[in-house]
């Protein structure tokens, strides 16, 4: 499987978050969101939080608009380890806001390929730069 599948999901599902928190996407995008990450999904917050997939819907679900002018810039992308069905990545995120606040933080992430190459997200770890 291509490294390229695993990049590329991990740019999606960061348009689609910048534009949910942005507040440019509309209600009925939270469900497709939310579908890229496996219910058994679990996170380290960059603050050292740990989070389930009911912690992320939670979050996802209130956090529509509450970062208005969000951009998201993804770079640094490398594949740790891949096999049949899954991969460990790792990449930096840039997030900014119109008002010039914003953050850096490296990324490492699980994924799982399932029936017809559908990606989800199994893991997250977030650390600030």
């Amino acid at each position: 499987m291509s490294t390229s599948l695993y990049l590329q999901e991990v740019i999606d599902a960061h348009v689609e978050i910048e534009q949910w928190l942005s507040g440019a996407a509309p209600a009925e995008k939270l469900a497709p969101l939310l579908a890229r990450f496996a219910t058994q999904f679990s996170m380290v917050s960059p603050k050292g939080a740990l989070l389930a997939y009911d912690d992320l819907s939670a979050m996802f679900s209130a956090g529509r608009g509450s970062r208005p002018g969000l951009h998201i810039h993804i770079d640094g992308f490398q594949t740790v380890q891949e096999w049949e069905g899954g991969a460990v990545v790792s990449y930096r995120e840039r997030q900014a806001l119109k008002n010039g606040d914003g953050n850096v933080r490296y990324s490492t992430a699980v994924f799982t390929r399932g029936a017809e190459d559908a990606v989800k997200w199994i893991h997250l770890h977030e650390t600030f730069a």
